[in-house]
């Protein structure tokens, strides 16, 4: 590991920056980015980008004395080698505008990830990842959760790190979610909580909104009640037709979509609760 990510979270304390500071300077390693909060003045959130220039400890030195500071800080730390590219495991239905935004970012090198495999329960969009070169799965949805182990297995194959539900419109079962816990993310076709369950911009036409939006969240055995990564809003007149309405809503749902995976895959986001806190790119 020649350059990594450290995310920190603890209860604020004076001279916390300094002592992780200090600590990487001993090691050899030179700081790139270093972004901090403090919520309601009692917990402290950090990530720092760095290289190792001077390594003049083992690695494994270097993990035992930032645990060891972690014990006297009361701090979660994570390491992150950023050489190491996260993969990712895409479930999709039969809409594609979401997976053609994740594979056009990854071959832009927008996306600093590798998608593994995409796993439908319909066919549709088999074309759309092969035109990528990327593996597709066909799991039929049924009654039981014989295609959840299916998934499972496909998704355990590919040792994907972060699952992605690409406009995956099957709700899954509390013991596919804990499989992924805090690895899954899902894009929602509504500014949450507003607008639930299916037929959501059927929902805000009757309504008369004046904006609709989109909600990238993690997802948990709670519908919809994940912690929230990112969100969109964009205007909308009595004038939008639902159709028209629809088009908006999908552009919307395919960048916030995006935004959140950058996000997770870049080390950006700290989980507190139902909360997160996203740094900046």
């Amino acid at each position: 590991m020649k350059s990594f990510i450290l995310s920190v979270s603890c209860p604020d304390q004076p001279g916390i920056v300094a002592r992780i500071t200090g600590l990487l300077y001993e090691a050899g390693c030179n700081i790139l980015a270093l972004e901090q909060h403090v919520e309601d003045g009692e917990l402290f959130f950090m990530r720092i980008e760095a290289d190792i220039v001077e390594s003049r400890w083992p690695l494994g030195e270097l993990r035992r004395r930032l645990g060891e500071l972690a014990g006297n800080l009361k701090a979660e730390f994570a390491l992150t080698d950023r050489d190491i590219r996260p993969r990712l495991g895409v479930l999709v239905s039969q809409q594609a505008a979401c997976l053609y935004e994740l594979l056009t970012k990854q071959r832009a090198g927008e996306l600093a990830t590798d998608i593994r495999i995409v796993i439908g329960n319909h066919d549709t969009l088999r074309p759309v990842a092969e035109s990528f070169n990327v593996a597709f799965e066909h799991v039929p949805s049924g009654p039981g959760d014989d295609h959840e182990a299916v998934m499972l297995k496909l998704l355990a194959a590919a040792e994907v790190d972060l699952v992605v539900l690409a406009r995956y419109m099957r709700i899954l079962s509390g013991d596919f979610v804990a499989a992924y816990a805090n690895r899954m993310i899902n894009i929602h076709h509504g500014f949450l909580p507003a607008f639930k369950g299916s037929n959501a911009y059927r929902q805000a036409w009757e309504r008369g909104v004046k904006v609709i939006g989109a909600t990238a969240h993690f997802v948990t055995a709670d519908l919809d009640e994940g912690p929230i990564i990112a969100q969109a809003v964009t205007p909308v007149t009595h004038q939008h037709s639902v159709a028209a309405m629809t088009v908006a809503g999908r552009d919307l749902e395919k960048r916030v979509l995006a935004e959140a995976v950058k996000a997770a895959v870049e080390s950006r986001i700290i989980l507190h609760g139902r909360r997160t806190v996203v740094f900046h790119p």
